[in-house]
C-alpha cells in the first residue's frame, strides 16, 4: 500500500469517447491534494470498461480510490457492480450517508447504488457522477477519509 495516495476513476462512456467532457475528475483530484493525498492520476473510462480499470486502479495500490459516475440504474451503469466483486469489507454507512446528504437536495439521490469498501487494503467509494453528487460525497468523506485510511495503516489518529 502506498500511503496518502489515490486514483480517480470517472466512469462516463461518453467522457471516454470525448463527446463530452468531465468536470467530477478534477473536483475530486482537487478535494484529495487538499486533504494531503498525491493524485496518481484522473482515469476515464467507459461504463464496459469498468470493472477493467477497477482492478487497474487496486493493482497500483493507491490508500483511494474514488469513482464517479456509473452508479444510477441505466442499463449501462455497473459501477457498483464493479467495484463490490472486488471488496474485501463492505462499508454500507459511507454510501447510506452519501445518499442522505444528497437527498437533502434532490429526491433523485435516492436512485444512486453507490458502494463503499475495503479491497486489499485500498479504500474504494464509488460517488455519483454529476457534480451536485460528488460534492455531497465529498463532504461526508470530509470527516471519514483520513480516519479510515489511518486505520487500514494500524493508527487511529485523525487529522
Amino acid at each position: 500500500m502506498r500511503p496518502r495516495t489515490a486514483i480517480v476513476l470517472v466512469v462516463s462512456t461518453r467522457a471516454a469517447a470525448g463527446t463530452h467532457g468531465d468536470t467530477t475528475g478534477p473536483l475530486i483530484a482537487g478535494w484529495l491534494a487538499e486533504h494531503g493525498f498525491s493524485v496518481d492520476a484522473v482515469t476515464i473510462a467507459s461504463d464496459a470498461e469498468v470493472a477493467t480499470a477497477v482492478r487497474d486502479a487496486l493493482a497500483a495500490s493507491p490508500a483511494v480510490i474514488i469513482t464517479t459516475g456509473g452508479t444510477g440504474v441505466s442499463p449501462t451503469d455497473r459501477t457498483p457492480e464493479a467495484v463490490t466483486a472486488t471488496l474485501d469489507a463492505e462499508l454500507p454507512g459511507i454510501a447510506e450517508a452519501i445518499r442522505a446528504r444528497g437527498l437533502a437536495a434532490t429526491p433523485t439521490a435516492a436512485l444512486s447504488r453507490g458502494v463503499a469498501g475495503v479491497a486489499r487494503g485500498t479504500v474504494i467509494v464509488t460517488l455519483p457522477g454529476s457534480p451536485g453528487g460528488v460534492r455531497d460525497g465529498l463532504a461526508v468523506l470530509d470527516g471519514l477519509l483520513s480516519h479510515l485510511v489511518d486505520q487500514l495503516a494500524g493508527g487511529g489518529a485523525h487529522d
